[in-house]
């Protein structure tokens, strides 16, 4: 299988690309600490879209309460993260940028913890992570967008000092937690984890994920001019300033719903873009929608193993560590060093 010679993937590839979250979904679905057959888990499947039950009440539930929503949370939180890290490393010319690079986790992560110690339910936190992330990015490009337009590098520094100043806060934040019960919970929450997932925090963060994932796949085919110059981008007849905000916009929206979800959730957004350019090279049109389905079943993946290995669940931000730091070492290393 290659790819066509405009780019574009071929037909093999857009089936396999559709097919694997599905397959890793439907093969999640029964594995934990109460295996359930194929067989169980389509029957569940079935009578839950025809409007039917299963004989198997506690089956039931834990197919559609428990699993579902947080494999439904990968999938959204693995492809999002993967496209917006994807999206900031071309932004960028920086191989090493991720989705927090204008520190819209750091704010994301403060406004949620905000709002535990503040005492909000889950819906709350969630609100208070999206404020929070969109203030930080805001005074990222207030902070780098000054008189002398110093350029993207400024916004970079801009959005490393705004990173910082948000952990600070964050630090701050546990300071002030009471150390029996909001300490605990702000800590475990900063770990990152999909245990929480349910079908009403998906209802007000997932349509901004999907909607920022559908711009950036409408958009594929001018993000190969994102790491050009101005004079060079004018050359090609695009608003370079507009798809440059356009993007920054898409990417920091759904990085702060999903941070506001799930917590922080590390390296995915910096390993899967790169496996995709590995596989598929440097052209937008291919490794956009490439990063999309890798990083949900990458995201499924890493979900499972969080909820399976042990009785107690282990937060996700430290598997995709341990998985990720090796992985992306050989794929480096492979791949005959950084690429963008």
């Amino acid at each position: 299988m290659s790819l066509r010679r405009d780019g574009r993937l071929g037909a093999a590839w857009i089936v396999i690309l559709i097919l694997l979250p599905i397959a890793a979904a439907i093969i999640a679905l029964g594995i934990g600490r109460m295996p359930i057959a194929p067989g169980e888990v389509f029957d569940v499947l079935r009578s839950a879209i025809s409007g039917g039950h299963t004989a198997n009440a506690l089956v039931e539930k834990t197919v559609l309460q428990l699993r579902l929503p947080r494999i439904l949370l990968a999938i959204l939180v693995g492809a999002g993260l993967s496209v917006s890290g994807c999206a900031f490393q071309s932004l960028f010319a920086n191989p090493l940028a991720t989705p927090d690079t204008l520190g819209v986790a750091s704010g994301a992560a403060f406004g949620a913890a905000l709002g535990i110690l503040l005492g909000f339910d889950l819906i709350g936190i969630q609100i208070m992570g999206l404020a929070m992330g969109g203030a930080a990015v805001t005074l990222t490009w207030l902070a780098g967008s000054g008189k002398d337009r110093g350029g993207l590098s400024y916004i970079v520094l801009s959005g490393i000092m705004i990173g910082s100043l948000f952990s600070a806060l964050i630090s701050f934040i546990k300071f002030a937690a009471d150390a029996e019960s909001q300490l605990p919970a702000i800590t475990y929450w900063l770990m990152g984890g999909l245990d929480k997932a349910n079908y009403r925090t998906l209802a007000l963060g997932a349509p901004v994920i999907i909607l920022g994932v559908l711009v950036f796949m409408l958009i594929r085919w001018r993000m190969n001019l994102l790491p050009l110059s101005d004079d060079e981008a004018k050359a090609s007849g695009v608003n370079i300033r507009l798809l440059r905000g356009v993007t920054v916009v898409a990417a920091t929206a759904i990085t702060a719903s999903c941070v506001s979800m799930c917590g922080q959730v590390g390296w995915v957004g910096l390993l899967i873009p790169h496996m995709c350019r590995m596989l598929f090279g440097n052209n937008h049109l291919s490794i956009v929608p490439a990063s999309v389905s890798f990083g949900a079943v990458f995201m499924i993946i890493v979900d499972t193993m969080a909820r399976s290995i042990s009785a107690a669940e282990i937060p996700v931000s430290i598997l995709t560590a341990i998985i990720g730091a090796p992985f992306f070492i050989v794929l480096m290393r492979r791949s005959g060093g950084w690429r963008v």
